[in-house]
């Protein structure tokens, strides 16, 4: 793993940006391919670290994993001398404590389709988590997510754990490539960058009545896996569709068993805005089906642990 840098010449924030911490995210890697291109010659002031893809043994797989079968977003700070995943996550830990702002970049891999949006964690410091806040709101996209701020194993949590302020994207996933989740990120990042006073150009800024945005602090509440848990084996049957509203009780869809032709009916645990969704649709008991953020309308709420 390598990074590469664009160095204005002038002082100022050093910011990292990743792409490819799991091999089968592949829009986060053409947006910082996208940004290699874009940035040379805007940069005003600081310096932008891209790192194109973290885990090189996934990506050559083509899946979450590396070759040692470890998801590197669960193995930070990694080993220096351990397997092809321990290493790499070794390398961006070492990376991310010496910026200043820190991006993940991320979607929901040939499994997931998730809704646009950007999280971070609930830093105990105020200052970190008042920076995250407005990295987050600087790309414009419909959903914000701070979520509790325990979780290990991350590459958010090696940022916290150095006190930079540091944000993940997630939007979409499945097979093929969505050149506007691309591009998505690639122009939010540039507007993040503006707000930062490191690219010159008036910051855009989206309006409340167009953002859910959401703050839980209850344990787990940002582990995606461990969302909507299937009943059965069989064949998932999706129901609703991103961005949806949905009530408590409502058909999320349903699992069928082609060996026995049964059929298991999934209803939604809580109303709110369906952002997750099973696309990969032969399923296990226990996979993650789907998830709902508890928010009906747009606006900020607080959620209390």
């Amino acid at each position: 793993m390598n990074y590469k840098q664009i160095d204005s010449g002038v002082e100022g924030p050093l910011v990292l940006v990743s792409a490819g911490v799991h091999g089968d995210e592949y829009e986060p890697m053409l947006a910082a391919l996208a940004l290699l291109e874009a940035l040379p010659g805007k940069l005003v002031k600081g310096r932008v670290w891209i790192v194109t893809v973290v885990n090189e043994s996934a990506y050559e797989r083509a899946r979450r994993y590396g070759s040692d079968g470890l998801d590197l977003a669960r193995i930070c700070p990694g080993e220096v001398n351990g397997s092809a995943s321990q290493v790499a996550a070794a390398r961006i830990s070492e990376l991310i404590p010496q910026a200043d702002y820190f991006v993940d970049m991320h979607t929901g891999g040939v499994m997931y389709d998730i809704a646009p949006l950007a999280g971070y964690m609930l830093h105990p410091s105020e200052d970190v988590l008042e920076k995250q806040r407005k990295m987050a709101l600087a790309f414009n996209l419909p959903i914000v997510w701070g979520t509790e701020h325990r979780p290990e194993g991350r590459t958010l949590s090696i940022a916290r754990d150095a006190g930079v302020p540091a944000i993940y994207l997630e939007y979409g996933g499945g097979t093929g490539v969505r050149t506007q989740v691309a591009e998505a990120y690639k122009h939010g990042f540039i507007n993040m960058l503006k707000s930062l006073g490191m690219v010159d150009g008036p910051v855009l800024e989206q309006s409340a009545a167009e953002r859910f945005w959401v703050e839980d602090s209850r344990p787990d509440s940002g582990f995606l896996q461990g969302k909507m848990p299937s009943p059965a084996d069989g064949i998932f049957v999706a129901e609703v569709t991103l961005g949806e509203q949905v009530r408590a009780g409502q058909r999320w869809g349903k699992i069928i068993n082609p060996l026995t032709g049964d059929s298991v009916e999934v209803v939604a645990d809580i109303s709110g805005i369906a952002f997750l969704q099973r696309v990969l649709v032969k399923v296990n008991k226990g996979d993650a089906l789907g998830g709902i953020l508890p928010i009906e309308k747009p606006g900020k709420i607080e959620i209390y642990g």
